[in-house]
């Protein structure tokens, strides 16, 4: 029997002795119900797909499970028994309530959710029919069809800017707002620095020094200097703010730091890891102020080969702040003027001939590392991210699409040299556990299927050997540059690909085709970041060991909150994207056709990158049916095909706020 705790919503399997037969085989996994129709078990120790003997009753999406293995792999599959259910995955959902005579429902967002919360009349709180709610599930007796559930928190009428916002960031269970405890806490931290603490650090204070950062950002994580040595040698410091001087071990301020584990940037805000006094104030690196800092310092020649290199703890002060755009117009112009088209102040303004100087080198010197990478195997993404104009009342008044440029590329391959440096000491220094950022292989089944797809547009894949595959993507990547399917290929071969995610098993970066890696480099916004930081200070310090407890436990944390953001994030530009074609009832866009199931395909703007759906239903010159192995519908009669990276005309005919669904109709 189960013995159900529903105040934690932790639940202790028991077995009857005689259920239990020498032949059975128990497992522990999460039920996935992406499909509700046919709901499977994820198990890590188990590589093929387990469904389930009879329906489910009882459990909900991602609830960790005990199971046993009935049968054995037949068709593919395993065919398995749920033995009772060990821990909930959530405590609370959103939902819209409907309110009758004596009880209520909520209907809840999660469409993986697949039932509805019956809420007892005295339940309700104050709830208005039609709200959308906040609900804790309260128990689940074995004989009804429905949980029971309590209203916890009203969070508005839905389809309303800032409901749909709170309701994205409840259901995530991200926490808007700091507990007073902390933010006191955060009230004491001194922004002096005293003369004692720069003592103990090496000064760049002299050294040009400069920041290039996206137009909006207030977090300031990362700077860098130069210095010419000579002709064709440089020392290029990497400087990451020194978050670690001022979030000590133990304390109020680190352990909220560690429960967020991760800053959120949902479209119209930032849901900080640390307090604003922190994260835009002290710890920012913001121009002409003097700012703690942790570097790598690296002595490098103009074709990318790093002579000797650094780590400490230092003291910057920044010279320049540059938006991308600016720092992109002195690498394409190669002049010291910034336009009042890219300039930050609306007003144009010339630097000193030094910093265009140093961006020019340091532009070059990017270029061939990156160059380097590549030929080791490093895959090299361009996906282009999506993001929204907003008024003053944050309605998007037009979508934008980021494409990273030379500058965002210097930035980027300058913070990789950081934490590749720093993930090489760790693995050289065996003296004490560390906190990696890792990537495992690709998806075979995934890589198989994209070959397929890829070929129906012209291109191959060579999945022969993992290097192979490396250099067949990055191919494959090169030859879709500009082109119409560009987006759709490169979203299915980023879906092949494994998750990055943090551990103390260092099995290396396959996406970059490093064999160390970690992260260093952002400190301000990511935890991990935070713990790199201390053990590379107790390295330095020769003090091995003290954050060895539980950092394997810590490392799937960051990992798990991680996934959260950027689910929310996902969410967010979702919303986002309906909202802004809620206006465009009725006109047309060309799109192309980004996923196909039995009920629709799916079909993503080319302008605005939005992606709605075209039912099944709403095509109306015949009846299609579903074919997986080509991707596609296919009309029975006239055998018309709409295939997977088919160039669509399409109207638009609905856009929901409240259930998140974009529909249109083919032209």
């Amino acid at each position: 029997m189960i013995l159900n705790n529903t105040n934690s919503l932790t639940f202790v399997v028991m077995r009857k002795k005689n259920k239990k037969t020498s032949s059975s085989k128990y497992y522990n996994g999460y039920i996935d119900f992406s499909n509700k129709k046919d709901p499977i078990i994820v198990c890590d120790k188990i590589n093929h797909t387990i469904k389930l003997k009879s329906p489910i009753i009882n459990y909900l999406h991602n609830d960790f499970v005990e199971f046993e293995i009935l049968t054995r792999k037949r068709k593919g599959f395993y065919l398995a028994n749920i033995i009772g259910l060990i821990k909930r995955d959530k405590k609370e959902y959103v939902g819209i309530i409907q309110i009758n005579k004596n009880f209520a429902f909520a209907l809840l967002d999660d469409r993986k959710v697949h039932t509805d919360f019956f809420i007892p009349s005295t339940n309700i709180n104050n709830a208005e029919n039609g709200d959308k709610v906040l609900v804790k599930i309260l128990d689940w007796k074995k004989q009804d069809l429905s949980p029971i559930g309590n209203i916890e928190k009203v969070l508005g009428k839905p389809g309303d800017h800032e409901t749909e916002m709170d309701s994205i960031l409840t259901q995530n269970n991200v926490n808007i707002s700091f507990p007073n405890e902390v933010l006191d806490f955060t009230k004491n931290i001194s922004d002096s620095i005293s003369t004692e603490e720069i003592k103990k650090r090496r000064d760049f204070r002299d050294t040009l020094t400069f920041t290039i950062d996206p137009t909006d950002a207030k977090d300031f994580d990362d700077a860098l200097s130069f210095k010419k040595i000579d002709k064709e040698t440089f020392e290029i410091g990497i400087h990451i703010a020194d978050v670690s001087h001022y979030v000590t071990p133990g304390s109020l301020l680190d352990k909220e730091a560690y429960n967020r584990a991760t800053s959120i940037y949902l479209v119209d805000r930032v849901i900080p890891m640390l307090p604003e006094k922190l994260s835009n104030k002290v710890c920012s690196l913001r121009p002409n102020e003097e700012k703690l800092t942790f570097s790598v310092s690296v002595k490098i020649d103009s074709k990318g080969n790093i002579i000797e290199h650094w780590f400490g703890r230092s003291i910057i002060n920044s010279n320049y702040r540059f938006s991308y755009q600016e720092a992109q117009e002195i690498i394409e112009r190669k002049q010291n003027i910034i336009s009042e088209k890219n300039s930050l102040t609306g007003k144009q303004y010339k630097v000193d001939d030094q910093v265009v100087d140093a961006v020019l080198i340091m532009d070059k010197i990017a270029k061939e590392v990156r160059k380097k990478r590549e030929l080791k195997g490093s895959i090299n993404f361009n996906k282009k991210e999506v993001y929204f104009k907003l008024d003053e009342n944050k309605n998007p008044t037009g979508v934008l699409l980021k494409e990273s440029k030379d500058a965002n590329k210097l930035i980027e391959e300058f913070m990789l040299i950081a934490n590749k440096k720093v993930a090489e000491l760790f693995t050289e220094i065996k003296k004490q556990k560390y906190i990696y950022r890792v990537h495992d292989l690709p998806d075979n089944e995934k890589l198989q299927s994209l070959k397929h797809i890829v070929k129906s547009f012209g291109y191959t894949l060579d999945l022969t050997s993992s290097k192979g595959i490396s250099k067949s993507l990055n191919q494959l990547l090169n030859n879709i540059r500009g082109k119409e399917e560009q987006n759709l290929i490169e979203s299915l071969a980023l879906r092949s690909m494994s998750k990055a995610e943090y551990s103390t098993n260092n099995i290396g970066h396959y996406g970059l085709a490093f064999v160390n890696y970690t992260h260093f480099t952002s400190p301000i916004r990511r935890y991990p970041d935070v713990l790199v930081h201390r053990l590379l200070q107790d390295i330095l310090d020769k003090k091995y060991g003290r954050i060895d407890k539980n950092l394997q436990k810590k490392a799937v944390h960051c990992s798990e909150q991680e996934n959260i953001a950027v689910k929310a994030e996902r969410e967010s530009i979702k919303f986002m994207q309906i909202k802004y074609m809620q206006n465009k009832i009725g006109e047309t866009f060309n799109g192309i056709i980004s996923g196909v199931s039995d009920w629709g395909i799916y079909v993503e703007l080319e302008e605005s990158k939005c992606e709605g759906m075209v039912y099944v239903k709403d095509i109306k010159d015949d009846k299609y049916y579903y074919n997986s192995e080509e991707a596609s519908i296919i009309g029975k009669k006239n055998k018309n095909k709409y295939q997977l990276g088919d160039p669509i005309a399409v109207e638009v005919k609905k856009a929901d706020l409240v259930k998140k669904h974009l529909d249109f109709i083919i032209i």
